[in-house]
């Protein structure tokens, strides 16, 4: 089974976790760690190892949603997934949006991390689109 953490900066990965709650009730599977002003990036290191260890318990793997590549919730999440005496293993992915974080539950089964990041990718792609007029009149029947 595969675990998942958020990490970004702000209470972005609170106030995700809180809205995916709305939609799919508790997700004993899904941490969420945040850097903000008051502890900085040496307190964000000791949150991100604690909310780590945590999400390590009967994980498969670890699998990392942060905000954007090269902020310091990726680099720090990156130090964790290269170590090479970190286990369970950890992947870590940017870009994390709200379709990514919910479906999570269809690669939560799998074992393999590095699998599931790819298979995660592969869901999310198509829920990035964006609203263009379609030239017909689109019936009220769905």
């Amino acid at each position: 089974m595969i675990h998942f953490m958020i990490a970004t900066h702000g209470p972005l990965a609170e106030a995700f976790l809180a809205s995916a709650r709305m939609v799919y009730g508790e997700l004993p599977h899904v941490y969420a760690v945040s850097l903000d002003d008051n502890a900085g990036i040496d307190g964000f290191k000791r949150n991100f190892a604690a909310v780590l260890e945590q999400a390590r318990s009967g994980a498969d793997g670890v699998l990392v949603l942060c905000d954007m590549q090269s902020g310091t919730p990726w680099n720090v999440a990156c130090t964790h997934a290269f170590a090479a005496d970190t286990t369970p293993p950890v992947a870590v992915i940017a870009g994390v949006n709200f379709p990514m974080l919910l479906q999570t539950d269809d690669v939560m089964p799998l074992t393999d991390v590095q699998d599931a990041a790819k298979q995660l990718l592969q869901l999310t792609q198509p829920t990035l689109v964006q609203a263009i007029p379609v030239a017909s009149t689109q019936s009220d029947d769905f």
